[in-house]
Parts: structure tokens; C-alpha cells; sequence
């Protein structure tokens, strides 16, 4: 598929035909040059979604506060009904956050599994399984975000001292969903990085429910960025920031991101572009509203465009890189399969620079692919790419956004597809409708799914016509599999593109 509507010339389309065919190249399905314990998780992850026969196992959210600040289980009785609910139905599990800033929220290095013990063993017993999501974010201040949890305490004074271990913008804003990646290398968080207090967390997660690990616990998804996705917190939403369908702000102005600008330009022997660009926009701009973003003589097509976008991506791509390296030799040979989320950024994807994606992080253009290299990343560690927005249509939004959802829930399965990575899908709103389900059963049909998640479990997901629509729809995701591995090699990337 093309990675933006039909609409340019024929030139257009053959350049971005044989960028992305470069791409791919540079991207072959191969496991050579990984260690061996990595390649028999890789193939087993892609073996146990290709070879599910009971259709594509559907899991459900549990709420944001499902655990409390006093680290009780919230309401569980009325969890237990919906537990049992949910079981006989046949939903194959729940996903729920396990908060850093619950956990390990007083001092660096205390931890405090108490409610997430009670609340697992609560699941084990109505025989559902568990998506646990390493949580190293804020809750609050992100699409759906219905509470307020923040980082522990301790690492919260950290970012107090030292300001620029939180995400800046081009305006000084900071953010404090999650520590900037900048600061990934420094033990600025009492004496340890960022990386290495991730590290400790799921090693000690591990420690306390290995006896639950590979058969209750089914998945460890690990947070890379804010909402848990691999991502930059481009869109915020908390004090009226950004509002949909704004095209966001690039988030590297913080004192570790210039300097790593600065020495990539240094080493491309141009030191002139060691600096951000300063012509992107504000956050609830559209694309045609800025120099950089403009589709005739925009700045990101330009040479230091291309330039500073492949750094700000490549940011990204290797803070996810070392924290699937540290969480791979975690839970290796217990069973639990890993996942990371990818954010379904479908605003503006049919303009040629899909600008709320480039300051997110992801280097995707009308001539740049920016899924296959996060899927080869993934596919290197043995993880799952998990993915949201299936959900939804193009026709769920104003034509003159351009949003195209569709496009890109294609074009990601067309890099798992090209990568070998197992992927899993999530909707990003809440929805009850048929319409909804029905996109969701489509897109899971492109491809065997490792899972889907539902968002999310709450009372009005239990009443009337929610609930028999949503019993439907699970019944029907369990009868996909068996079908689409029959004819698994019809679905090439020739057949998606004229989907």
C-alpha cells in the first residue's frame, strides 16, 4: 500500500514505491546474529499466533485505578462479577497497568506488590489469563486518562532538581509523563538511570509472581513513553495543551536531547543543523499552517529535515531498543511472552509529511516508511508490536482532516508481515457500536493477531445491548484463526495494497 491516499502524481508514487522497497530490503525476515535463547522466543511468539486454532483471543482493559493510591484493589466485588462475566462469555483474559508510581512510590528500590497479588490471584481464579503493562508512565493527561497517578515521588524530586530529565518543547514547556529518553545513560534518578530503574522494577515483578509467570501471566507488555507506547509525548492533552486534531510538537529541547543533536550533526560534518527546527509549528496547527510541515517546499522533505527527523526517530527507536534488551533477559524462560505498544496516529496520515506522526516519533512520510524499522526492533528482541486504532474508519472523521486509519493499519501489518514480527491490536476509543466491531473483526482478519484488547471494562460495558453485542463480537473473533491460516499466503503485501 502506498503511505498516503492516491491523490499525487505518478512520479510521487514511484519514488515512494522504491523508498519503500529499499526499506524492506534493508529490513529482511531474518534471525541471524541473535542470540539463541532470542531466536527460540521469536519463533515461538510467531508460532503460537500462527498456529492459534481457536480464533484471535480477546482480552479487556481493566480500569486505570483497578489498583489504588493505598495499594488496594479497587471495588472487588463488583471486580469479581465482572470477572466471572467476562469468563463466561469466553474472554481469554484482562490487561491491566501495574504502576511504577504505586509500586515503588515512596523510595527507589521499595516495592509494593501487595494489591497487584490479591488482584492476579483474583484473575487465576475465574481461569482468565493477564496482560501486565510495565506502567514507568503518568497516568493522567492522555486520551481516556479518567484518574491521576504520578511517577513515584522520589523520581518526581528528581525532575524537580534537575528539570531537563523531563520532556521540553520548543516553548519550555516540560512534561512529566515519563522521563525524557535523553536522560536514558545518567544516574540522575538517585544514583541509577532511567533504564536501570526500569530494569530493577521488572526484576522484582518477576521475583514476586514468577509462580504466576507463563500461565496466569500470559504477556509483559514494557512501557517505552507516555500512555505505555513507544512514543514522545507530542500530543498532550492535560491543561488544554493539544486538542484533536492537532498536529502535536517535537519534544527534544531538553538540554541531553540537544546534545545528542548536536553531536549527530557534528559527525555529519554539518554542525549548523545541531540545532531543533524552529519553524514547526504549535501543537493545534495543521500541517499547512507551518513552513516545516507544508506540503509543496515543506522543510521536512528538505535535506536538514531529513536530517533531524532521522535523529528524532532514531532517539526513539534505540530507547526502545535497550529496554527490550533489558526486559528480554527478565522474563526469558517464563513463559510470558513480551509486548510493546505502537500509538495509532491516523490524523493527517493522507498529507504527504503525516506531521502528528513525525512529532511523535515516527519517521513516516509520503517517501519514508517509519513502522518497518520499530517492527524490525521488536522482531529482533522476540516481541509482539502491539497496535491500536482497529477500530476505526476513515469515515469516522471529517474528510478535511484526512485521516486514514484504514491506511494505516495496513501499512503496520504490511511491516509485520515484511519483518515477521507477531502482532496484537487494541481500539483506542471506547466504543459499543456493530460498526466498530466489525472493523475490528476485519482488520484481525488481514493477519493472525497474538490477541486483541479491549478498552474497556466498565459498568456500561455490562448493560443491554452493550453486553449482547460485545458477547457476538467475542464469539466471532474466535472463529477468524482457523480461517485466515488456511489461506495465511494469500494475504501479500500486493493483495493489502489494493484492499
Amino acid at each position: 500500500m502506498g503511505n498516503a491516499p492516491s491523490d499525487g502524481t505518478t512520479a510521487e508514487s514511484e519514488n515512494s514505491s522504491s523508498h519503500r522497497r529499499a526499506d524492506s530490503e534493508a529490513y529482511p525476515i531474518t534471525i541471524t546474529g541473535v542470540p539463541n535463547e532470542v531466536k527460540e522466543k521469536i519463533l515461538s511468539v510467531t508460532s503460537s499466533c500462527k498456529n492459534e486454532t481457536r480464533g484471535v483471543p480477546v482480552f479487556v482493559m481493566l480500569p486505570l485505578d483497578i489498583v489504588t493510591h493505598m495499594n488496594t484493589v479497587h471495588k472487588p466485588e463488583r471486580t469479581m462479577e465482572n470477572l466471572k462475566a467476562l469468563k463466561s462469555i469466553g474472554v481469554e483474559g484482562v490487561m491491566m497497568d501495574v504502576w511504577w508510581g504505586i509500586v515503588e512510590k515512596e523510595a527507589p528500590g521499595h516495592y509494593n506488590w501487595t494489591a497487584y497479588r490479591e488482584l492476579i490471584e483474583m484473575i487465576r481464579n475465574y481461569g482468565l489469563k493477564v496482560q501486565t503493562v510495565m506502567s514507568f508512565h503518568q497516568c493522567g493527561g492522555n486520551v481516556g486518562d479518567s484518574v491521576n497517578i504520578a511517577l513515584p515521588k522520589w523520581v518526581v524530586e528528581e525532575m524537580h532538581k534537575d528539570k531537563d530529565l523531563a520532556y521540553t518543547d520548543h516553548w519550555g514547556r516540560r512534561n512529566y509523563e515519563y522521563v525524557s529518553l535523553g536522560s536514558d545513560s545518567l544516574p540522575a534518578l538517585r544514583g541509577r538511570t532511567p533504564v536501570q530503574c526500569y530494569a530493577d522494577f521488572m526484576r522484582s515483578f518477576k521475583e514476586n509472581f514468577n509462580d504466576l509467570l507463563g500461565e496466569t501471566i500470559a504477556e509483559v507488555h514494557v512501557g517505552m513513553g507516555p500512555a505505555g507506547e513507544l512514543r514522545y509525548p507530542s500530543y498532550p492533552e492535560a491543561n488544554g495543551t493539544w486538542k484533536f486534531p492537532g498536529i502535536g510538537a517535537f519534544q527534544c529541547y531538553d538540554k541531553y536531547m540537544l546534545s545528542s543533536l548536536k553531536a549527530r550533526a557534528v559527525a555529519a560534518g554539518n554542525e549548523i543543523w545541531g540545532h531543533p527546527t524552529s519553524n514547526a509549528g504549535h501543537y493545534n496547527d495543521w500541517p499547512e499552517d507551518t513552513q516545516f510541515f507544508k506540503s509543496e517546499g515543506g522543510d521536512w522533505n528538505s535535506p536538514y529535515g531529513q536530517f533531524f527527523l532521522k535523529w528524532y526517530s532514531d532517539m526513539l527507536l534505540h530507547h526502545g531498543d535497550i529496554i527490550l534488551a533489558t526486559a528480554v533477559p527478565v522474563f526469558s524462560n517464563t513463559g510470558a511472552k513480551i509486548a510493546a505498544k505502537v500509538s495509532g496516529i491516523h490524523w493527517h496520515y493522507g498529507t504527504r509529511s503525516h506531521a502528528p506522526e513525525l512529532t511523535a516519533g515516527y519517521y513516516n512520510t509520503r517517501f519514508n516508511d517509519g513502522y518497518l524499522p520499530i517492527a524490525h526492533m521488536f522482531f529482533r528482541h522476540g516481541a509482539i508490536f502491539n497496535f491500536t486504532c482497529l477500530e476505526m474508519r476513515d469515515s469516522d472523521n471529517p474528510h478535511n482532516i484526512k485521516c486514514s486509519p484504514e491506511k494505516l493499519v495496513k501499512q503496520v501489518i504490511v511491516a509485520t508481515r515484511k519483518t515477521g514480527v507477531a502482532m496484537g491490536g487494541e481500539n483506542a476509543l471506547p466504543r459499543f457500536d456493530d460498526a466498530a466491531y466489525r472493523q475490528i473483526i476485519k482488520n484481525s482478519s488481514m493477519k493472525p493477531l497474538c490477541g486483541f484488547t479491549y478498552l474497556r471494562m466498565k459498568d456500561s460495558l455490562f448493560h443491554g445491548g452493550n453486553w449482547s453485542r460485545f458477547t457476538s463480537f467475542v464469539r466471532k473473533m474466535s472463529e477468524i484463526a482457523s480461517a485466515v491460516d488456511s489461506r495465511d499466503e494469500e494475504y501479500t503485501d500486493a493483495k493489502l495494497n489494493h484492499q
